[in-house]
């Protein structure tokens, strides 16, 4: 598969996407935010219905945003970005999520074409899990307004997911965005995952609020 094939083009700003990045981006979504529901609705007493909404604004907008940051960043730096979808992880991910109660999620990645060298691809790859941490702190303000129902479960779990999705990216092995960030700048990397952590210890307080 050429992922570098370009559909018609986009413009937004100086932005530039494609009919192809968007159709995956949704497609990504969607399903990720499928598999999330079911494995959130045996902690929510909400109906399936809600429980997919509480997903697709906590789990997909924050796999959405991580991956649109590395693209945004990308590009600045005069790079080819766009997000394509791993169409096979995505049916995987819906079905282990049914079938086993567990979740494996690879939706897809940013494929990148041009100058990316150590720094830059260092502060490309940190753009996901600080966008991560940037909206779990969103989601904590929001359970400041004392919100009830299903808006409080989307602030709870908007939190708890972005923290966990920020760290879980920061796993130093494989393609992960750790590898790159470590490789680039021990510091950044420490930082993101300090917070990350202290993010995950706050839970225990932020679970009392639910």
């Amino acid at each position: 598969m050429d992922f570098f094939n370009q559909s018609k083009q986009i413009y937004i700003g100086k932005i530039n996407t494609s009919e192809a990045e968007i159709r995956d981006l949704l497609k990504a979504w969607i399903a990720v935010s499928i598999a999330f529901a079911i494995i959130m609705r045996s902690s929510l007493r909400l109906s399936f219905y809600e429980v997919f909404i509480v997903s697709a604004i906590t789990v997909g907008t924050g796999f959405l945003l991580h991956e649109l940051g590395h693209k945004f960043v990308a590009q600045r730096y005069g790079c080819f970005a766009e997000f394509r979808s791993f169409d096979q992880m995505l049916i995987l991910a819906i079905l282990m999520s049914y079938f086993l109660g567990v979740l494996f999620a690879a939706p897809g990645a940013v494929m990148i074409r041009g100058p990316v060298g150590k720094g830059r691809n260092g502060k490309i790859s940190a753009a996901g899990p600080l966008v991560n941490l940037a909206l779990a702190l969103l989601f904590f303000a929001l359970l400041f307004l004392g919100p009830s129902g299903i808006l409080k479960a989307i602030a709870l779990y908007g939190f708890i997911i972005n923290s966990w999705l920020a760290l879980f990216n920061m796993i130093p092995i494989g393609n992960f965005d750790g590898v790159k960030i470590l490789a680039w700048n021990k510091a950044v990397y420490g930082i993101i995952v300090a917070v990350s952590l202290l993010f995950l210890f706050m839970q225990n307080f932020i679970s009392s609020l639910a």
